[in-house]
């Protein structure tokens, strides 16, 4: 009589050898990366270390960099703008894998953040005013699309983060560390505040570290999404019982 295990072995062997049709990845595969490319790109300001912008790093806005008088202004601007696209472009593909509700609208509000960064360069500050006595720190325009930046990036920040709370199975990192992330960003964005009201100095310490900060919200993002495609992955591929893959055969205990 022939063994049931060795005819069971052949077959899997036979389906083994079929040629296997080769895997795409599907687009929103590309939004994590998308997103840590962007956690680099948005910390353009490390670039002062080898650039002779003339601004202190330590009482100056970021946004000085990329002033329409300053030096730089054109390379600054043209990174902003590249940061920003692609955060557009990582939350437009992600927003493609959540079934709704605070999650999809925490994407679309980091679309946003997106756009009110390009906005913030096309209406950039007239100058310097951390090196320039005449130049005033509150620029209408400036400051409203500077606004609108950080109520779109916090705005997504707690919509992700309820859509990771506990009793949900997404993303379970942003749940625990989301809420750390969002307290400390928001904390050194206020911290920047002084000089809108005449009270400059140091206030290029906290942006600094905000933005640092908003390249980690970045990162967290990233991983939650790459650790739920592999779990995407792992279902796709099936697991049989005794943690067997679909499709193995299980040998008869003998006796």
């Amino acid at each position: 009589m022939p063994d049931p295990y060795t005819a069971a072995r052949r077959a899997a062997a036979v389906t083994e050898r079929r040629p296997r049709r080769r895997r795409t990845a599907p687009p929103s595969a590309w939004a994590p990366l998308l997103l840590v490319a962007a956690a680099a790109v948005y910390n353009d300001w490390l670039l002062e270390f080898v650039l002779p912008t003339g601004l202190d790093a330590r009482h100056s806005y970021v946004s000085e960099l990329y002033a329409a008088d300053q030096p730089f202004h054109r390379l600054f601007g043209g990174i902003e703008v590249v940061a920003a696209t692609l955060v557009i472009s990582g939350a437009l593909l992600a927003r493609r894998r959540t079934p709704g509700g605070p999650a999809t609208a925490g994407w679309w509000a980091l679309v946003a953040f997106g756009v009110f960064s390009v906005a913030d360069v096309v209406v950039p500050m007239h100058c310097a005013p951390s090196v320039e006595s005449p130049c005033e720190a509150v620029n209408p325009w400036h400051t409203t699309t500077s606004a609108l930046v950080h109520a779109a990036l916090f705005a997504s920040m707690a919509l992700l983060i309820i859509a990771a709370r506990p009793g949900r199975p997404l993303w379970p990192e942003v749940g625990r560390r989301g809420p750390w992330v969002l307290a400390s960003a928001l904390t050194t964005a206020l911290a920047t505040v002084g000089p809108l009201f005449g009270r400059p100095g140091w206030h290029g310490v906290p942006q600094r570290a905000h933005l640092v900060l908003v390249g980690v919200w970045f990162l967290l993002l990233a991983t939650a999404l790459r650790a739920e495609a592999r779990r995407d992955g792992n279902r796709a591929v099936g697991v049989g019982s005794g943690g067997r893959p679909a499709g193995e055969v299980a040998r008869p205990a003998s006796g």
